[in-house]
């Protein structure tokens, strides 16, 4: 038996943020995940200036970030943004780029000694207004007064507790994945690009180039099926299907040759019920999923943990017992609220600017084209200040 006072089930990137920051505030944790090294896994592949700022929230990231490649370093350090071959603004670079299966095992090298890492799968949990213990599949249990779950999308220890997952948007976005290089140049000119989609008919959100370390990764984030025949000629003819899907794009990258595999990772949009329950929290993906076009996903997490690690863990275990009125304000925190309806909303948005019929929403995008060319005209003359449009 393990006595501690929280046990943290999944150590992705939620879990192990949380392991760090409770093991730091010396709080008893205990991380219980199969994998001692995270594994390769197509999520989060860079983050941006805002989720860099709520990063520093938790006091990791001194520690985590220089482990990323951090565009504004790299060349003449800003982001192109482009559309219909034509670039339309020269931004300061944000964003950190990192796979996420580096990016958690570095968080994870944040962890204190003094957290117990347990490698294994939790098979059950049993939760109460005291104490809660959790089985693993090594045959030991877990004594803790407060579980968090993390085990993103995971399902079967929620169903143990009557937690149900209702999904609101199925296959709401396709991530494809990949590396990209020049064919016939040593770089390319820009050190990131964000291309937007050329016509609503082709589905896709935007394409994004950025660094990590010697590599140019794309991020190409579309609205299709799983079934769709387009997945598949992707993969067998990338550079012909990258410049029929965004005939101008070669203007800006010359010819192209994508190295490497191509990842393909759907999304499903879903929220869940039943959760308000004593001695157990659910947070990131485990709670709610968000839209990797909109890239809100990995703030979300970090806006999850730090509330609860900074605000509320602190605040439950000075008292006794952990009673489901206790959990409700997690729930109810109005950071937290307010970051997860902003997710879901911009989730909506972004999938209807991209590829929704219609006067208003053809006026819209123009609207944004014209908008982006403005802010690109006067930032070359230092009328705006040096900020990052939002999508």
């Amino acid at each position: 038996m393990v006595d501690t006072e929280v046990a943290i089930i999944g150590g992705g990137l939620a879990g192990s943020t949380a392991a760090a920051m409770l093991g730091r505030a010396g709080v008893r944790t205990a991380l219980v995940d199969p994998h001692p090294i995270y594994p390769p896994d197509l999520r989060c592949e860079k983050l941006d200036g805002l989720q860099a700022s709520i990063l520093r929230k938790t006091g990791l990231a001194d520690e985590v970030l220089p482990a990323a490649t951090f565009d504004g370093g790299v060349r003449d350090g800003s982001v192109w943004i482009a559309r219909l071959g034509r670039l339309i603004d020269k931004r300061p670079g944000d964003q950190h780029g990192i796979l996420y299966d580096d990016l958690v095992n570095t968080m994870r090298a944040t962890i204190p000694p003094a957290v117990d890492f347990v490698a294994a799968k939790a098979v059950s949990l049993s939760t109460c207004d005291d104490r809660q213990h959790v089985a693993l599949s090594n045959g030991d249990t877990i004594s803790a007064r407060l579980i968090v779950l993390a085990n993103g999308l995971s399902v079967a220890l929620r169903d143990q507790l009557g937690i149900e997952r209702i999904v609101t948007s199925p296959c709401h976005s396709i991530t494809v994945a990949f590396d990209l290089a020049p064919r016939d140049a040593a770089a390319f000119d820009f050190s990131a690009l964000t291309y937007y989609p050329e016509r609503p008919a082709d589905r896709m959100a935007y394409l994004t180039l950025f660094p990590i370390r010697e590599t140019m990764r794309a991020n190409l984030m579309v609205y299709r099926t799983m079934d769709d025949p387009w997945l598949r000629d992707m993969r067998r003819d990338p550079e012909h299907c990258l410049f029929q899907l965004m005939p101008n794009l070669r203007r800006l990258t010359g010819e192209i040759k994508v190295v490497g595999p191509i990842k393909i990772r759907p999304a499903d949009l879903y929220v869940t019920e039943g959760h308000r329950q004593p001695g157990i929290v659910l947070v990131g993906d485990a709670f709610s999923t968000s839209c990797p076009a909109v890239g809100a996903g990995t703030g979300k997490v970090f806006t999850d943990v730090e509330r609860l690690c900074n605000v509320h863990i602190p605040a439950w275990l000075s008292s006794p017992a952990m009673g489901a009125d206790k959990i409700a304000q997690f729930y109810d925190d109005p950071v937290k609220r307010a970051c997860d309806e902003a997710s879901a909303t911009k989730a909506y948005r972004l999938r209807s600017m991209s590829i929704d019929e219609g006067f208003s929403w053809h006026a819209q995008r123009w609207l944004r084209f014209v908008v982006r060319a403005a802010i690109g005209t006067a930032r070359q003359f230092g009328a705006v200040p040096a900020a990052r449009p939002s999508l």
